[in-house]
């Protein structure tokens, strides 16, 4: 018997299973890959993400694996450009946008050290219900018995398609369609640092990772999807060359990819009811947005931290179990609200009025530009950057 199993193991799974184990709870982390083991991703994690990945003393095992620092962004929409960086975010002056083979595994030793128990490659096929309470799962290896193990509670970190969510009959609500789809590969000769540049209904961008690669990545409206994919290189190629022609011909003279180009139809944009009894989800399995603004894995592990304390409060008895994780579903819901505006409606890669107004303004004004940096570290919420007072002063300094 388990305190707590938790399905799925990459960046929101593996942290909760870390630190219900590092707080004494008995922990097992099954998921059907094996690691390393590659997954799609933005890679990028910010300053906030950076300062949990410290805070867990993992930061200095992931600069370890000289993934290259970010110190510097351009950000463009149409022809106004807005280049600098955030000022340091309590002592962290650069973000990292690490493969996923590197990250997952460097967090899944940590759920071992721990002293988690894991399964790699273990399909979970069922969670057991009993009265309507989640008690366990069934699972199996390639070829082997199916096993039951039983826990306190059953944490989902298995994505959009968890089991867990599946099982539990788990609601979505705030449902915004997807409208855009994303090619991406990886390229060795480039030099660049993090651009994300928009023109148009299209966006471009790229930005250094591990091993002297450069992931570069365009996005499209899904209507335009079908069209891509006829010629994926050309139209990949064609979409550079229209967003941002600099970088484009940089690539051409310089840049050898390395690998194949992937595509992704990311899900839609949604919230999910993420507790009940025996039950949880954390991550994508319970809330996911567009990667557009290139907050999931920070997001990942900041809810991952609070389902975890959530959890230990409920096995410890110092809190009711379901009140404690309805407290960190209503905590998600709200600190998330504005940037899961923002996200949706960038993602539509047609910029609101009033953020076209803001972004148009920054280029004139030194203060706001670090501010909006800073918004970009997750040192600064959406909700004070875009507060109609402080938009409505910045938009009269730049008339």
């Amino acid at each position: 018997m388990y305190d707590a199993i938790v399905v799925g193991a990459r960046c929101a799974g593996s942290p909760v299973a870390m630190l219900l184990a590092r707080s004494g709870h008995r922990v097992l982390l099954v998921d059907r890959a094996t690691f390393p083991s590659d997954t799609p991703s933005t890679h990028y994690v910010q300053q906030r993400g950076l300062l949990l990945l410290r805070k867990w003393g993992l930061l200095d095992r992931l600069v370890e694996t000289k993934c290259a620092p970010i110190t510097h962004m351009t950000i463009s929409r149409d022809d106004s450009v807005i280049s600098g960086f955030a000022d340091p975010v309590d002592g962290i002056t650069e973000a990292y946008a690490p493969r996923r083979t590197v990250l997952d595994k460097l967090l899944l030793d940590a759920a071992v050290e721990a002293g988690a128990e894991v399964r790699e490659g273990y399909p979970v096929r069922e969670i057991i219900v009993e009265d309507g309470r989640a008690v366990g799962i069934r699972g199996q290896y390639a070829g082997g018995e199916l096993t039951e193990d039983r826990a306190s509670i059953i944490i989902g970190a298995d994505g959009r398609g968890s089991v867990v969510a599946t099982a539990m009959e788990a609601p979505f609500y705030n449902v915004v369609p997807a409208a855009s789809f994303i090619y991406y590969s990886y390229y060795s000769g480039l030099n660049w640092s993090f651009n994300s540049r928009f023109r148009g209904d299209q966006q471009a961008a790229g930005w250094p990772t591990h091993d002297g690669l450069t992931l570069v990545a365009i996005m499209r409206r899904r209507e335009r999807f079908e069209e891509f994919r006829a010629d994926p290189e050309g139209s990949f190629t064609e979409v550079l060359r229209a967003v941002v022609p600099d970088l484009a011909a940089d690539l051409a003279a310089n840049g050898t990819r390395e690998e194949r180009l992937y595509s992704v139809r990311y899900p839609d944009n949604y919230y999910r009811r993420c507790h009940g009894p025996g039950w949880a989800l954390v991550g994508d399995a319970g809330y996911h947005k567009d990667p557009v603004t290139g907050q999931g894995i920070s997001d990942a592990f900041e809810h991952a931290e609070l389902v975890a304390e959530a959890v230990h409060e409920g096995l410890s008895g110092q809190r009711p179990m379901e009140e404690a994780l309805a407290a960190f579903e209503r905590h998600r819901d709200e600190e998330s609200a504005a940037v899961y505006k923002l996200t949706c409606a960038l993602s539509e890669l047609a910029f609101p009025p009033d953020v076209a107004a803001v972004l148009d303004a920054l280029p004139g004004n030194p203060a706001a530009r670090t501010e909006f940096f800073g918004l970009i570290a997750g040192a600064v919420k959406a909700a004070d950057f875009f507060a109609p007072a402080k938009v409505a002063k910045l938009l009269g300094s730049s008339a």
